[in-house]
């Protein structure tokens, strides 16, 4: 059994729900049903006796591009555990890009986040060579880059605070850094930050970071301790955009890639694309009278 929900447009949803279940059938999939569900009215559910989620994705995908969706083996419930990324996930930049601006040197270390992100390089040491490229930086410039470069993505409290008040755990683990994230979370209300520390020495960065790496495998060990602590059975909810993300997104019970690089999206369960991170709460079927409004 199959449960895959969809958000596009709904003269969209209404115009391919039959050449969706068409193009699932044609690949051996055996469709039970489709109805745009009760508890909200703009998701639009496929019920699947039979099929491989992956070609369920891909004809998802084809029929309502741009779309919202999650394909999962069971009823969708609200997890106990999240864990999520920060950096164009939760908020609207990428931290070391921006703080890069304020040395005069945004498209250099850009583009290898760029080619991080997309998996093209080895994580650690991209984040190492950029940071080195910030070594002199005013530590002064980081707060002034959180209060005129960082914005909360659209709907990133309301999801937080809604998840919260389901009894979820939330944590914020990024391979960013601790001086932006920690502050990050608190505006988002997330209970628990995991990260990366810039080293600042005599009112600058050195160059260099405290402690070992936040990378992709402790994302994911992040998320497996803490579900381990939570106790067996813990369903787990995982949000990223990045190659960094991919093994929290696959341990997770429902993996979702926001705005993502195609890897990343190509190793989740589900995607928002075209709505803001709320869809994540229509997805999960958390009807919207129980959301927690900024």
């Amino acid at each position: 059994m199959l449960i895959a929900r969809v958000i596009a447009e709904p003269e969209q949803m209404s115009a391919h729900v039959d050449a969706a279940i068409a193009a699932m059938k044609a690949r051996g999939t055996v469709v039970a049903g489709a109805a745009m569900t009760d508890f909200c009215g703009n998701v639009l559910e496929f019920d699947i006796a039979e099929g491989d989620p992956a070609v369920v994705r891909e004809v998802l995908d084809a029929q309502f591009a741009p779309s919202d969706v999650l394909v999962t083996d069971h009823e969708p419930r609200v997890p106990g555990l999240f864990v999520s990324d920060m950096d164009s996930t939760m908020i609207m930049a990428e931290c070391i890009d921006e703080l890069a601006d304020f040395a005069g040197l945004k498209p250099q270390i850009a583009a290898i986040t760029e080619r991080a992100m997309q998996g093209e390089l080895d994580f650690e040491s991209a984040l190492r060579e950029r940071v080195l490229l910030l070594r002199g930086l005013s530590e002064g410039a980081i707060a002034e880059c959180l209060a005129t470069r960082i914005a909360p993505m659209p709907g990133a409290r309301v999801l937080v605070e809604t998840l919260k008040a389901h009894g979820c755990k939330t944590v914020l683990v990024t391979g960013g850094f601790h001086q932006f994230a920690d502050p990050v979370a608190e505006q988002l209300g997330f209970e628990m930050v995991v990260g990366n520390r810039l080293e600042v020495l005599g009112g600058e960065l050195s160059g260099g970071l405290v402690g070992a790496i936040t990378d992709s495998s402790v994302k994911k060990a992040v998320l497996l301790e803490e579900a381990a602590h939570l106790g067996e059975g813990t369903v787990t909810l995982a949000t990223g955009d990045g190659a960094n993300d991919i093994p929290m997104i696959e341990a997770a019970t429902y993996g979702i890639a926001y705005a993502a690089k195609p890897k990343a999206r190509a190793a989740a369960d589900g995607w928002v694309d075209r709505g803001d991170l709320t869809n994540v709460l229509n997805l999960l079927g958390i009807p919207r009278d129980q959301w927690v409004w900024e």
